[in-house]
């Protein structure tokens, strides 16, 4: 793996606007690593690892991301709570803002890139305050070679100034911290925010546009491994649902674990260089991969060290959503480059706190769509502010804010894909079994992990009544048996031991699933529709 030094390259950022900055340009981790604790932005961990505070915001802020309405977007963008129009005006005045407030700064840049497939890379500037957030691109993104690197040219630019505070009654922004895409000027502009997050799914957002609109690309918010035959699996999932862990498996090559894209040429591509998973609660035990990928090199987010800098995954006292960066050669099994053949299998993950959804069943064309259009997992107590019982919680696409075109899109050529390649979709609830949360136990990893096995190895077997049960709510198939795991885990009713309250509850559910897509119907297909759970109930 290169290991860059400081190049002796000089690079100017007049041409941004960004005037008499000390610009550090192509830093090596160590170096940035060194810098950040130099200048008392973070501190060393047992493990090697650079542990920095994000500051005031410890995740992203949605109702603060915009993208600028202009001849580009305003007829292909879903505008609405999600994709926020901000007028070209007011980001040139706002630019000039920011450049302004960097220049004669310290600065750090990285050239970099994303999208393995090279007929889809493309080439990133991205120019930080921070050196930890410097960083956080280094692992994040795909690193050019150093030949690469001669005559690179940058086709999006990431401005990234957190401590810059916008004033929303001069700037238009919501309040004083923004991220904001510019499809015109091809530009990220970050500001107000030290969560690092912003740069990663701020490129992530450009991709999702760009890559369907104009390359007929289908961007997937999931994770990807490949097995020895070639056979790549594809697992989609919301936060907390599994994605990271599930694709971390000793005996597939991981491709990446968040962010890919299906091309027409039937292969799968990472569109990033490296791994941003949650560590509460993360043990060796339990995570294996994801513990020893922490060490120099890696950045932790917002955990608590004792004085010997060993940190404390269960301790929540800063935030839930504790995080690690790291490149993703820091996992040692890992697909080069990263790039799969078309998916043979699709894993649809969901957390359902609720309790009532089977640990795997197999979905139709028809519901696939509806569960990749409505994107279901659930909120549980004490994870946000008032919330004391299970919420459901729906996120189209399994990526709804990071998504600029409308969900049907995505579902469609999703759908298509499907059909053309002959994939099999299975839903998987990591969530609870023997009741709802505050009940019943969270589903355990090792059978989670031996359902997926199973499926990759084939041996579910065909669909048939001797092999599948109809689930009576939600329609979709559930096998009767599975290696690995204990028959009654398999039907979640059975279980409870309370078939009233078991019903009671599914009901409950499959009408939050027909409410919330409500605002989907105008534009989806009475096959779309037809795969939805029933709407009656108790």
């Amino acid at each position: 793996m290169l290991d860059y030094t400081q190049t002796t390259k000089s690079i100017s950022l007049e041409k941004y606007g960004i005037k008499n900055a000390k610009v550090n340009y192509q830093l090596s981790p160590q170096q940035l690593h060194d810098i950040t604790i130099a200048k008392g932005q973070g501190a060393e961990a047992s493990s090697g690892a650079l542990a920095v505070n994000t500051g005031e915001f410890t995740g992203r802020s949605p109702m603060d991301r915009f993208i600028v309405k202009d001849n580009i977007t305003k007829d292909k963008v879903w505008w609405s709570k999600i994709n926020i129009p901000f007028e070209s005006d007011a980001f040139q005045k706002l630019y000039i803002k920011v450049v302004d407030y960097l220049s004669d700064k310290e600065l750090f840049v990285r050239d970099c890139y994303v999208c393995a497939d090279h007929n889809y890379k493309t080439n990133i500037r991205v120019i930080n305050e921070y050196p930890w957030s410097n960083l956080f691109a280094y692992n994040m993104f795909l690193r050019p070679t150093e030949k690469e690197l001669e005559g690179f040219s940058p086709e999006w630019t990431v401005v990234n100034a957190p401590g810059f505070m916008a004033n929303p009654e001069l700037d238009g922004t919501r309040q004083h911290n923004f991220a904001i895409l510019d499809f015109t000027r091809k530009i990220a502009l970050i500001g107000g925010t030290g969560y690092t997050g912003e740069i990663k799914k701020g490129v992530f957002s450009a991709l999702n546009f760009m890559l369907p609109v104009f390359n007929n690309t289908l961007p997937m918010h999931c994770s990807a491994n490949v097995g020895e035959d070639e056979d790549t699996a594809i697992f989609f999932g919301l936060s907390g649902t599994g994605k990271t862990t599930l694709s971390a498996d000793p005996e597939r090559k991981l491709i990446g674990d968040d962010e890919h894209g299906w091309t027409n040429e039937n292969s799968v591509f990472n569109f990033e260089g490296g791994c941003y998973a949650k560590v509460i609660d993360l043990s060796e035990e339990k995570e294996p991969d994801i513990y020893k990928a922490i060490k120099r090199g890696a950045i932790l987010e917002n955990v608590i060290m004792d004085e010997n800098g060993v940190v404390d995954f269960e301790d929540i006292s800063i935030t839930q959503n504790t995080r690690v960066s790291y490149p993703i050669y820091h996992i040692d099994n890992i697909q080069e480059p990263s790039i799969g053949k078309n998916p043979k299998n699709i894993f649809f993950l969901t957390a359902d706190a609720f309790g009532v959804l089977p640990p795997i069943s197999k979905l139709t064309a028809n519901q696939a769509a509806y569960h990749f259009i409505s994107g279901y997992t659930a909120k549980v107590a004490g994870t946000e502010a008032g919330v004391i019982e299970p919420q459901p919680s729906f996120s189209a696409c399994f990526g709804a804010p990071f998504m600029p075109l409308h969900p049907t899109k995505y579902a469609e050529m999703l759908s298509k894909k499907m059909k053309e390649s002959g994939v099999s979709v299975w839903l998987i609830n990591t969530g609870w079994t023997g009741g709802s949360y505050g009940v019943g136990t969270r589903m355990k990893l090792k059978y989670t992990r031996a359902m997926i096995n199973a499926v990759l190895r084939g041996d579910l077997g065909l669909y048939s009544y001797e092999n599948y049960h109809m689930h009576s709510v939600f329609g979709v198939a559930q096998p009767r048996s599975c290696p690995g795991v204990p028959t009654s885990v398999l039907s979640p009713r059975t279980t409870w031991n309370d078939d009233e309250a078991y019903y009671k509850t599914a009901f409950k559910l499959s009408n939050a699933f027909r409410e919330n897509f409500k605002k989907f119907e105008s534009y989806a297909s009475e096959e779309i529709k037809r795969g939805g759970p029933q709407r009656y109930g108790f």
